[in-house]
């Protein structure tokens, strides 16, 4: 068991590297995220891996990585004793790589085909990485100080005989080679942002101050929603517009126009009906229109049979209890269903929850 250094570091932890430092410069202004509460005291399930989800994070402390055989064990047993033993908000990552397989070589073989290639070492590997969570930012001060403090750590799991994994042997021997130098067993632990989020997270653009300030008295904005997406299942748009020259003036008193009142007048409306008959609702109002989205989701799919992505059950509730009447449908006619005399969109779809600063009330 050893960390995993450059030379040999696995295609996942070099994409997350890759992303950090494409985020690193920007990372001070992407506060948006929320971070999920501090480990709680509840007990900690002795069986569980407690994998890593797409909302924890967005960065994290990569700890360490296990590979091979026994490499779950070994990161199961560090898991846990990190949450139980040092009360830290720990998970595992794993990632399976097959190297038994062909590869396209250079060239061309004497017969014009092209060449092919076979790793020195065919085999299929597992690696089950550590991650300490959860920090708003790549210098979010909470995230720095566990980054300090898992370098100093030395858990059992890491120092004593109980490893069962290919590395860990060569782990223990450089351990040992390095306690004179006073470094636990993690000191080469550093932070990484979640390799679960979407390429486009720490790309996309947080809501400006004057939208900001459009959805600050609304008591269930989506600006608010925890998750990373929600399903718009109603839009409402305005023929008119904010005045643009008052808003490049930077005047305060910017009045909406025309329809554009209306539409978030309906929004709310809506957003309040659904809420009274049981809905996660959400209202959000931007420069050009207003919209109404239900629930609040870590993720778009979920694994299915084989291993294959399919959509969230959530999401399909929701668009068959709020899209179209499937019995109208059958007739081939697309019939938008209404709540409280406001018409649904045709077809409600999953959206990206927009990123607000933190503390933006």
């Amino acid at each position: 068991m050893k960390p995993v250094t450059f030379p040999n570091a696995p295609a996942w932890l070099l994409a997350a590297i890759c992303l950090l430092t494409a985020a690193a410069p920007e990372a001070r202004a992407q506060s948006g995220w929320l971070p999920t509460s501090w480990f709680s005291q509840a007990e900690v399930d002795s069986k569980s891996m407690y994998p890593l989800a797409e909302r924890d994070g967005p960065w994290l402390v990569l700890a360490t990585t296990f590979r091979g055989e026994g490499a779950r064990d070994d990161a199961r047993r560090l898991v846990q004793e990190l949450r139980r033993t040092n009360k830290i908000k720990a998970y595992t990552h794993e990632k399976s790589f097959d190297y038994t397989g062909s590869q396209p070589g250079l060239g061309l073989n004497p017969d014009g085909s092209p060449k092919k290639m076979r790793y020195a070492n065919a085999e299929q590997v597992v690696e089950v990485a550590v991650l300490v969570g959860d920090f708003a930012s790549f210098d979010d001060p909470r995230g720095q100080k566990m980054l300090a403090k898992v370098k100093s750590l030395s858990p059992e799991a890491l120092t004593g005989n109980s490893g069962k994994s290919q590395s860990f042997s060569d782990f223990r021997k450089m351990i040992g080679l390095e306690r004179t130098a006073g470094k636990g067993p993690m000191h080469l632990a550093f932070v990484i942002p979640n390799p679960l989020l979407p390429e486009d997270y720490f790309s996309r653009q947080q809501v400006d101050r004057f939208v900001l300030d459009m959805n600050a008295d609304v008591t269930h904005s989506l600006l608010d929603c925890p998750g990373l997406y929600s399903v718009r299942v109603a839009t409402f748009t305005g023929s008119g517009t904010f005045d643009q020259k008052a808003i490049a003036a930077g005047e305060d008193d910017v009045e909406l126009e025309g329809r554009l009142v209306e539409a978030a007048e309906k929004a709310h409306r809506l957003t309040a009906s659904l809420r009274k008959a049981g809905w996660e609702a959400w209202e959000y109002h931007d420069r050009e229109s207003s919209i109404v989205c239900i629930g609040s989701l870590d993720s778009k799919t979920v694994p299915g049979a084989q291993g294959v992505p399919t959509i969230h059950p959530e999401i399909a509730r929701i668009v068959r209890e709020l899209g179209p009447d499937p019995t109208r449908l059958a007739t081939g006619v697309v019939l938008p269903r209404t709540v409280d005399g406001v018409m649904l969109d045709v077809q409600p779809a999953p959206i990206q929850v927009p990123r607000a600063p933190e503390g933006w009330h």
